[in-house]
């Protein structure tokens, strides 16, 4: 979809418009790009982005949300489908060779490896959530943040150079998971706090990224920032994100692409955006954005 930017036509340009007057974000860039490049990797069907995202969507309302048990049950069905693709994924790369995540791994089983089809199929079923929800979200909070600094989206439409610089801030700034669940493993004290080893954790990494101590002047965005790439977006240590270059391209991408063709984006109304009611992941429902030429 990036690639057919770079030879919009005058249709394309029109429906672009239409978009940008209602969700161009959520219709476009932020929810299509990240789930056909994870789909494309994996060997998946990149016709079922909808599908896939109504998975994610349920996989997430079931880990991290607050569902009553009715509410549970179609997100279980619709879990339930979902392995069922990751397991026939995997039958299906024994019978036909693709250049594909999933056809490497069957292929490395085959010459000996000792990975069981259950495990490829959970890599899939891992990958093939993890590998675009959050990109879907740091590609709509990076235009977010940006349209909400108008003069700081300014600048990366006049110098391109910037907008790495500026994803970087946004990660710290409004990163797409705030926190996420950990297990001690051994007693110890962090801040004066006992921790037995075995107790649950809830490590708020969205207020680390605000930490007076290592960030100047934390709660101003500011796409200068000399040590913004030092935040904890990402995680930290052997739990790092896999993909966290992958996402960062994507979103530069994304973001040079949006520069070029609307550097007229606004958003429509910053106060009133929605985000998911999720404990981990601060995912805008919508980014309600209009054109001007």
């Amino acid at each position: 979809m990036l690639a057919g930017l770079d030879h919009t036509d005058s249709t394309e340009m029109d429906e672009l418009q239409r978009k940008a007057k209602d969700d161009f974000v959520a219709d476009g860039l932020a929810y299509q790009v990240p789930t056909v490049t994870i789909l494309t990797l994996i060997g998946a069907d990149t016709s079922q982005v909808d599908t896939y995202k109504r998975w994610s969507d349920s996989r997430a309302a079931m880990t991290w949300g607050d569902l009553s048990d009715e509410e549970q049950v179609p997100h279980a069905h619709n879990l339930v489908e979902y392995w069922q693709e990751c397991l026939r994924l995997v039958a299906e790369a024994h019978q036909v060779e693709r250049d594909s995540l999933v056809g490497d791994l069957v292929r490395a089983q085959q010459d000996g490896d000792p990975i069981s089809d259950h495990e490829i199929a959970s890599v899939c079923y891992s990958l093939l959530f993890a590998g675009h929800e959050t990109t879907t979200t740091l590609i709509s909070n990076v235009l977010r943040v940006l349209l909400a600094h108008p003069q700081q989206w300014q600048q990366v439409i006049e110098d391109p150079k910037k907008i790495a610089g500026a994803i970087d801030e946004v990660l710290r700034f409004s990163p797409s998971i705030v926190a996420w669940r950990r297990k001690a493993l051994e007693d110890t004290t962090v801040g004066g706090v006992d921790i037995p080893a075995g107790a649950g954790l809830l490590l708020v990494m969205g207020s680390a990224n605000r930490d007076e101590t290592k960030f100047d002047d934390p709660d101003t965005f500011d796409i200068a920032r000399p040590n913004a790439r030092e935040h904890l977006a990402f995680g930290f240590g052997i739990h790092y994100c896999l993909g966290n270059m992958l996402a960062k391209l994507q979103a530069k991408v994304a973001v040079e692409e949006v520069c070029r063709i609307a550097p007229g984006l606004r958003l429509v109304d910053g106060e009133a955006i929605e985000f998911g009611d999720n404990l981990s992941f601060r995912a805008p429902v919508s980014v309600p954005v209009t054109w001007e030429d």
